[in-house]
């Protein structure tokens, strides 16, 4: 089965830049070894779960990409499982700034990126979509809004955004500067006997 990730992505216009700088051959070998589709496997599935943030691209009706940053606690981007064929992502999207660009341009378009990073290990993930927005406050998103909920966590619950993988990638490491958050230093600097309350 081909790559469907990067068989989504060839355009003609693609495969004319891979011809003008040596590419294409090795890319074209490259899709034929890949098996992957928009089933996520355990390393996919696994890598989403231990997330705080990724971001998200959208295209609205002037053609211009719009990319937004998500946020929330470990594991807020759920993945529900797999119906048709494809793995279903969902997230709780709260109130933010209220200038609903992502949620207007699903309005005109589907398609969706989403880019996930691990900046200490140096790993990213991108994948392909197509995406629906449910509103929080009718009863036909109550069971799905039960899936995605984050006990505890204070912040009002607008919509859910659904996801339905139509391929995904793992880029390689280059380039990708480690950067750690403070929950990820704290124990290591706790064990180091500094604690980071005594700064503030």
């Amino acid at each position: 089965m081909p790559h469907r990730y990067l068989t989504t992505l060839t355009t003609p216009s693609v495969e004319a830049a891979q011809k003008q700088y040596g590419s294409y051959s090795a890319v074209q070998r490259m899709i034929s070894g890949w098996p992957t589709d928009g089933v996520l496997g355990d390393d996919e599935i696994g890598f989403i779960a231990e997330r705080d943030s990724f971001y998200l691209g959208t295209v609205g009706e002037t053609g211009w990409p719009y990319v937004q940053h998500r946020g929330g606690p470990p594991g807020f981007l759920k993945v529900l499982g797999v119906e048709g064929g494809a793995s279903q992502l969902a997230w709780a999207d709260f109130r933010g700034n209220r200038q609903y660009v992502s949620v207007g341009n699903l309005g005109a378009s589907a398609k969706v990126s989403l880019f996930l990073m691990d900046y200490p290990h140096q790993q990213r993930l991108k994948i392909l979509g197509e995406a629906h927005s449910h509103d929080a406050r009718t009863e036909e998103a109550a069971p799905l809004l039960e899936r995605v909920a984050l006990p505890g966590y204070r912040a009002q619950v607008e919509r859910i955004i659904t996801v339905s993988v139509r391929g995904y990638d793992w880029n390689c490491p280059q380039h990708i500067t480690p950067r750690w958050t403070e929950a990820e230093l704290a124990p290591i600097l706790a064990s180091a006997g500094y604690d980071l309350d005594d700064r503030r």
